[in-house]
């Protein structure tokens, strides 16, 4: 994080999940055009609750910490010094240890007896040159931290810099909170190997898919191509997470363009998905020769469904956590409605060409369109059990505690539609046999389902079954 801090910008907040023994540096580099002197005063803290994330919010102003501690403050580390620097050059600041520690009533914090608070030991002046923390320029790390990290928890660092006489000044911040392994957060570090697990996934399901449609391509058909444009997609939205991510984990900077990038082509991946998904349901290449006026539907939706997923990918991204426009949510409510209206579309389509290939009577495409009415069952299922799931459990709880959970919130509905797509990659795989899905003139004539669907209909209409 870089911050300027002057005359009427004094403060700032910067919050992180991190690992034991992960490091905090903080490097200050102050200008003035008078002889002006600073007082820095810092503290780090520790919250129980993941809702003070988005109540703080990344890189956002805070008034500062009270002198009473909240019911989710596990314990503060502060800088109790009263110097003053003066603002001409590089500030080092001093390194904070665990010291002293002092026991909480009950009714002062409103927690048990044993909560704790820490403050820390104020180290003497060390005059050996080597041992002094350097900063030639911005962004280079100092070789010691201003905090060393003693457990694994959720961490808000806030820092004020106020000139003492009222004079003008400019101070630029550079904070980081580096860990053994990187600059990943702890709640977003599993999110890595789990990028680079699924992108070998992709890989080996592409490289299968590519082998099996060569050896019978000549027998390929249309939906085929639909699978394996979702595979390549989605082997593709992998790889840009996962080197996004494994940059990110190596400098501690992140390029939102990237971000932006790795998110449109999920978006692209989601909506050929549905796309596939509505066709198949409708029967093409399967009990339709063509879609016919169908087919412009399926296209605007597919393309309405790319604007809203692209419209709310980019709000996440950019917009804070703490958003009070509350833009986000204006965007998303949009593609949930969009998507349970897809879902409705997709099973009444379903249930009109399952009855069309039982009146037809043909059980091999009917067994196959049964396998796949059960698998978007099991995911519709799967889904919404999940997300009562996830609102109990996040939201609906005074205080979060379990965030080291939260980058399941990303990685299951990744992984779920994975397995989504190796059902479906089995059921509609390329095999000797490929032509008996394929659209037959001669079993598969529309007008003799229409004829079939009249005479059931009187069948039905006056009880009378033709023998």
């Amino acid at each position: 994080w870089d911050f300027t801090f002057d005359k009427y910008t004094s403060e700032k907040t910067v919050v992180k999940s991190l690992f034991k023994e992960s490091q905090i540096y903080i490097q200050i580099i102050c200008e003035s055009q008078e002889s002006a002197k600073v007082k820095i005063n810092w503290s780090v803290r520790e919250s129980a609750c993941w809702q003070d994330y988005p109540r703080y919010g990344q890189s956002s102003d805070y008034d500062g910490f009270s002198e009473d501690f909240d019911n989710s403050t596990i314990y503060i580390v502060r800088e109790r010094d009263n110097t003053e620097y003066n603002c001409a050059g590089i500030i080092h600041l001093k390194e904070m240890r665990l010291k002293e520690k002092i026991d909480i009533l009950p009714n002062e914090v409103g927690k048990e007896t044993n909560t704790e608070v820490v403050f820390p030991q104020q180290p003497k002046e060390n005059n050996d040159e080597s041992a002094k923390q350097t900063l030639n320029v911005p962004h280079t790390v100092s070789k010691h931290p201003v905090f060393k990290i003693t457990k694994d928890g959720f961490y808000i660092l806030y820092i004020q810099i106020q000139e003492v006489n009222n004079k003008e000044f400019k101070a630029k911040v550079h904070i980081e909170m580096k860990g053994k392994d990187g600059y990943l957060s702890a709640a977003n570090w599993p999110l890595l190997p789990f990028y680079g697990a699924m992108c070998l996934v992709y890989v080996l399901l592409g490289l299968t898919w590519l082998v099996v449609s060569f050896l019978q391509w000549r027998d390929l058909l249309r939906i085929q191509f639909w699978i394996g444009g979702v595979i390549f997609l989605g082997m593709l939205e992998m790889a840009t997470f996962y080197a996004e991510y494994s940059s990110f984990n190596a400098t501690g900077e992140s390029m939102k363009s990237a971000v932006l990038l790795a998110e449109f082509v999920s978006c692209g991946k989601r909506t050929l998905a549905r796309m596939l998904v509505i066709i198949v349901s409708l029967g093409f290449g399967i009990v339709k020769p063509r879609l016919g006026p169908m087919l412009h539907r399926v296209v605007g939706v597919g393309i309405l469904y790319f604007v809203l997923a692209v419209s709310e990918s980019y709000m996440r991204v950019v917009r804070p956590k703490n958003d009070p426009t509350n833009q986000f949510v204006i965007a998303t409510v949009p593609l949930a409605v969009l998507d349970s209206a897809i879902c409705w579309w997709i099973f009444i389509s379903l249930a009109q060409t399952t009855r069309t290939l039982r009146l037809r009577r043909n059980l091999v495409k009917l067994s196959l369109y049964r396998h796949f009415t059960n698998i978007l069952i099991f995911a519709v299922v799967a889904s919404v059990i999940f997300m009562l799931y996830s609102i109990k459990a996040h939201h609906l709880t005074i205080c979060f505690t379990d965030w080291k959970e939260l980058w399941v919130d990303d990685a299951y509905w990744r992984l779920l539609f994975t397995v989504i797509l190796i059902v479906i990659m089995i059921l509609w795989r390329p095999t000797n046999n490929n032509q008996r899905y394929a659209f037959s003139p001669l079993l598969d004539n529309p007008e003799d389902d229409d004829e079939d669907e009249e005479e059931q209909f009187v069948n039905d209409a006056y009880g009378v079954k033709m023998r």
